[in-house]
């Protein structure tokens, strides 16, 4: 019997990366929608493409790429599961 894709949500999303990162800011906004008919897009619209803004301390003395490096590892085991897409907006807190 062939088994469902997995698509994960927002939520479950939000919760790694407060986890894993945490955020002083996040945002997780599923953008599959937008994405109907591309590749990598499921027939239910949701689950596939996400926008992720996130402030974090631990990004304080890493490059951009490195930033984005830390929030692709928080996220790989959903990457290996069917999300298909991120795109990461990363910022620092502000300095006090």
């Amino acid at each position: 019997m062939n088994q469902a894709p997995f698509s994960p949500s927002a939520a479950l999303l939000t919760q790694r990366l407060q986890e894993v990162l945490q955020p002083v800011a996040l945002e997780v906004i599923d953008e599959s929608a937008l994405h109907a008919g591309h590749a990598g897009a499921n027939a239910s619209g949701v689950g596939s493409h996400f926008r992720v803004r996130i402030t974090s301390h631990l990004f304080t003395d890493k490059t951009p790429v490195a930033r984005h490096r830390l929030v692709y590892d928080a996220l790989q085991d959903f990457m290996d599961q069917g999300l298909h897409a991120l795109a990461i907006e990363t910022k620092l807190p502000a300095a006090n």
